[in-house]
């Protein structure tokens, strides 16, 4: 049951940041504490009821004392004390058979606020106005989250669950803004986001994109290789096939596809088609004609325009008809460059290879939100 605005007094708990309770007065930030973890673990989960060996791992870890259920105990009392002081009724810490349970609502909790935003903005079908509301969403971030409950369980297990519902969000926001064309104005921002989640793709092909359709593009392949540098030299991986289908669009010169007018997002990444680099076009060359052909060299020299990058030579096949792009990054040869290929190769090749590998996944951390509290901070024990 969700908590009555009148069993708070106008209270107001936070943990899409420090841990605290904040009033009309001010902003009390708990010190970390028995108690102070106990109320993280109860308002991570609101309206949830949690089992008393969850709340006993995420406050002790794997070393439970024979005592932890009296301690546990004890630790509800305290944090019905500390209720009492800003008007905050006992009852909202419920006891049920098997655990504890922490009442709460959009009006007493920062994180149930942030979903109600999200809920409202996924139902409206105006661009401008469900892009208020998301930014309305990420403010209420004050990273780093839970930065003063100290718990390994809760830290592993939950926090990166809620900073992945804000990279969700953060995501649709320049999704949103690119589309309405908004490009120059969020440069700043996306620059900011791409330094500080350096491993975060999507982030990097959204400050890629708006520096192209500034007409910065130059800058735009410099920021590729920012990212492709960093990926293999502290994961030893390549971009995903997202970030190089955009790196091969930006050498094209060519406009970028437009978001659709009625929901101005951008497809998500995992379903773009697949355009592989240079190395990775090579093999899938192999894989359509059913031979080995010679490395394709790093650049192709032409008189009239320069050196050509690999992944250009192969956009150039297929804007010819040579090469039909297919599902799964493969292409179908057209028989013209099938002959040409097995003349140049001299011999028949060995069976075609399978598809690449998928990229491993991006590790996501919280943003700092410029939003500061118009209450007064103060630390407080439980």
């Amino acid at each position: 049951m969700a908590a009555q605005t009148g069993q708070t007094g106008g209270a107001r708990f936070t943990v899409l940041g420090l841990l605290a309770i904040a009033d009309r007065r001010e902003t009390a930030v708990l010190q970390p504490s028995k108690p102070a973890t106990l109320l993280a673990a109860l308002l991570v989960r609101p309206n949830a009821v949690v089992s008393v060996e969850s709340l006993q791992r995420v406050i002790w870890g794997e070393e439970i004392p024979a005592t932890a259920k009296a301690a546990l105990h004890s630790c509800v009392l305290r944090l019905r004390r500390l209720f009492a002081k800003y008007g905050i009724s006992g009852s909202t810490i419920e006891a049920l058979p098997g655990g504890y349970r922490m009442a709460a609502d959009a009006l007493t909790l920062d994180l149930l606020e942030f979903r109600e935003l999200l809920a409202r903005a996924d139902r409206t079908a105006d661009p401008v106005a469900e892009l208020a509301l998301l930014r309305a969403a990420s403010a209420l971030w004050q990273p780093p989250v839970l930065g003063n409950v100290h718990s390994e369980a809760l830290h592993r297990e939950e926090v990166p669950r809620l900073a992945e519902e804000w990279l969700r969000t953060v995501e649709r926001v320049y999704d949103i803004e690119l589309a309405l064309g908004h490009c120059r104005e969020v440069l700043a921002e996306l620059w900011s986001l791409a330094r500080s989640h350096p491993v975060h793709e999507r982030f990097w092909e959204q400050l890629i994109e708006a520096l192209y359709r500034t007409g910065r593009r130059a800058e735009a392949l410099a920021e590729y290789r920012r990212v492709r540098d960093h990926l293999h030299d502290e994961l030893g991986v390549e971009p995903g096939p997202a970030l190089q289908r955009l790196q091969l669009a930006v050498l094209r010169g060519g406009p970028l596809t437009p978001a659709a007018a009625s929901s101005p997002v951008r497809p998500p990444a995992a379903a773009a088609t697949v355009v592989p680099a240079r190395a990775a076009a090579h093999g899938e060359l192999a894989s359509a004609t059913g031979f080995e052909p010679d490395p394709i060299p790093a650049a192709v020299a032409d008189p009239m325009t320069g050196p050509a990058t690999g992944e250009v030579v192969l956009a150039g096949l297929v804007q010819a008809g040579l090469l039909e792009e297919g599902p799964c990054g493969h292409y179908r040869i057209h028989e013209l460059l099938r002959s040409f290929t097995r003349a140049a190769a001299g011999s028949w090749a060995r069976a075609p290879g399978g598809p690449s590998p998928a990229q491993p996944a991006a590790r996501t951390d919280p943003l700092p939100s410029p939003r500061q509290s118009a209450a007064p901070l103060r630390t407080t024990e439980v």
